[in-house]
């Protein structure tokens, strides 16, 4: 059997571990040079395949991927572009095959969410059809741990503990001001339909009156009357209110509290920031001093502070997908799978992408308290053992040190350009 390259494209908001995820497939793909020749990867994910702009990860020292472990953001450059499905657009499928055909590329490994593996997918069914089957191997890949088989998603851990520390220390601070100063503090994180992230900020709460006293999640209603009682109830017994608030928050009519009115690549409402409207309404109802902050990006790529675990669950991910794809499975994704929780052991599984594709894991019913404002026992018991572990990257003069790889290109064969719409 002729040795093919492999093509490599991470997809989607970038987290502090898919670069670990990376560093894994290539690795073991560098280790697997008798079955897979080169690995290219996508300038910018996906559109990289479609406009034939790849990077020959060959060019890079065993040292420079060997770095990509404790690197955070996408390595490569990453993107929200969603194709269509085969019958809306086939052109875009057809030109991925192309490229793969004329670069002798016959593994394709697509890091990212739902909507990443849903391609995947498709070009493995599409592949077939046309004379040139592609093995193509999904690896999870999402801040928000929505994905459905996988007990969690690399990127989730290490967002999850930022978030508990964060909320800690903010909590902390708000606490010593609280006699003569702000008295209400909230915290927005991401999460647009799944409260994980949210709900990784009460793991900071080990014990009464700790930061975060609420917690507002996607799956719960907004309720204004319930929550500012709330809020009066936490600030008279602790003399503050640290909140944690879901960007993905919904009222009674089921719009997002903060829904800016526009729309993303990916088709998804875009959110104009939950954390001042919900500050304003505690400061115009019941009168306190408030302090807002939004994460945001900082939140996914605080390699930093990220959780060991993830890490190595990110890394044991791309290895997986390789050994997976050498074994000759097509149209799947490797899993986390959970063994236990006390002690924790977890092992790698795996799913089909078909099943995969698409769906959105949110939080169970049993993981929020029955008031709606916080995480149970239960939930903190599956998120505990995700942020636990340091892995420090090397620091340098105070500063982490992560490395910036060369991309080289690879020299383009095709006749045709294709333009990204």
């Amino acid at each position: 059997m002729a040795v093919k390259n492999a093509f490599y494209a991470q997809s989607g908001g970038v987290t502090a571990v898919i670069n670990a995820s990376a560093c894994g497939l290539i690795e073991t793909a560098r280790k697997n040079s008798k079955k897979i020749g080169k690995v290219y990867a996508g300038r910018n994910g996906i559109i990289g395949a479609l406009t034939e702009d790849l990077i020959d990860t060959s060019k890079e020292s065993d040292k420079s991927i060997s770095a990509l472990r404790y690197t955070p953001s996408g390595a490569f450059g990453s993107c929200r572009y969603k194709l269509k499905g085969l019958e809306e657009n086939r052109a875009e499928y057809e030109r991925l095959i192309e490229v793969f055909e004329a670069h002798d590329i016959g593994y394709f490994f697509y890091n990212g969410g739902g909507d990443s593996q849903d391609t995947a997918n498709k070009v493995s069914q599409l592949s077939e059809t046309m004379g040139y089957p592609i093995t193509c191997v999904g690896i999870p890949k999402t801040v928000d741990n929505d994905l459905p088989i996988t007990d969690n998603c690399p990127g989730f851990g290490s967002v999850a503990k930022y978030v508990a520390v964060s909320i800690r220390e903010a909590g902390f601070d708000v606490a010593s001001m609280a006699k003569t100063s702000t008295k209400i503090f909230v915290m927005e994180v991401m999460g647009r339909h799944a409260g994980w992230i949210a709900a990784a900020g009460g793991l900071a709460n080990e014990q009464e009156g700790d930061a975060p006293h609420i917690i507002l999640f996607p799956e719960v209603t907004f309720n204004e009357e319930k929550f500012l009682k709330k809020v009066e109830q936490s600030v008279k017994k602790f003399d503050y209110c640290a909140i944690v608030v879901s960007e993905g928050v919904k009222n009674k009519d089921g719009g997002f509290l903060a829904e800016a009115g526009t729309r993303d690549a990916f088709g998804h409402a875009q959110l104009g920031g939950v954390a001042p409207v919900v500050a304003q309404l505690i400061k115009d109802k019941l009168g306190y001093k408030y302090h807002w902050a939004v994460a945001d990006y900082l939140q996914r790529a605080a390699r930093h502070i990220a959780s060991k675990t993830d890490v190595e669950q990110a890394y044991a991910m791309g290895k997986a997908a390789v050994e997976m794809a050498l074994k000759g499975k097509n149209a799947v994704m490797p899993t986390i799978v959970r063994k236990s929780s006390k002690p924790y052991k977890w092992t790698v599984g795996e799913a089909p992408l078909s099943k995969v594709a698409n769906v959105e894991k949110m939080m169970p019913k049993n993981f929020i308290t029955n008031d709606g404002f916080h995480i149970t026992d239960k939930c903190r018991e599956y998120l505990s053992p995700l942020i636990k572990g340091e892995d420090y990257p090397p620091y340098k003069n105070g500063l982490p040190q992560y490395v910036k790889l060369k991309n080289t290109p690879v020299k383009k064969k095709l006749k045709k350009s294709f333009t990204v719409k």
